[in-house]
């Protein structure tokens, strides 16, 4: 792994242990560009890595202080992500500049990278999340071109077998918001599709039925709700 250190002063104390991994995308046009704003004061935003398209690493922020990276968010009752967290950015322009796959060498670099975290730290499968997981009403990175399987079986992140494994399809939209909600998604209880359930749910698309992004809870979105919901309880 091709490791390069670019400090970051865009950090503070962390007041606890780091049990969750946060990916994003810079959304940005260029890796420099990303670069230069995760390390001006100015803008107020970091990450502890970034990986460009071609594999190389850099550290901004050291694992054990507070990066700046995930925002408002919320995961498992939590809601001071960057408390807990480790960040990592991969350099792609993002939907808003022309979105695309994530390259080979990025990939290799980032299992590596994050099997290197996890040894470091105690993260369980279920906490090695995307921005978009986190942050539903407001982020949408990694994306659906992220390759969670493929990290799962480098041992990073949780992603069941989806063809093998059962559970009991929800039958309401209550059941389906208390699964999201068991599953660590900020979503509220009370049986009605409004924005954050739709959200929520374009953000579990997103993680786990790319090839459906939309909010939609057809038949395979609620039965994937509810294996991972059994998966990660």
């Amino acid at each position: 792994m091709d490791l390069r250190d670019r400090p970051s002063s865009n950090f503070n104390e962390r007041p606890g242990a780091v049990d969750m991994l946060i990916l994003h995308y810079t959304g940005m046009r260029s890796a420099a560009e990303s670069l230069d704003r995760l390390c001006d004061p100015a803008a107020k935003v970091s990450a502890h890595y970034q990986i460009d398209e071609d594999g190389t690493v850099w550290r901004l922020v050291a694992e054990e202080k507070r990066a700046w990276h995930a925002g408002v968010s919320f995961w498992r009752g939590r809601s001071d992500i960057n408390n807990a967290s480790i960040g990592i950015e991969l350099v792609n322009p993002g939907h808003e500049f022309g979105y695309r796959p994530f390259p080979e060498p990025q990939m290799a670099a980032l299992e590596e990278l994050a099997r290197g975290i996890l040894a470091r730290h105690t993260i369980p499968p279920r906490h090695v999340l995307g921005h978009s997981d986190v942050a539903p009403l407001r982020k949408q990175d990694p994306g659906e071109l992220f390759d969670w399987p493929r990290l799962a079986r480098a041992g990073v992140g949780f992603w069941p077998n989806f063809s093998v494994e059962k559970a009991p399809n929800p039958v309401s939209l209550a059941e389906i918001q208390s699964l999201l909600r068991q599953i660590g998604y900020s979503c509220p209880q009370t049986g009605v599709l409004d924005a954050e359930t739709v959200a929520a749910v374009t953000a579990f698309q997103r993680h786990y039925r790319p090839k459906r992004c939309d909010g939609a809870l057809d038949t395979e979105t609620g039965s994937r709700i509810a294996i991972v919901a059994q998966g990660i309880s």
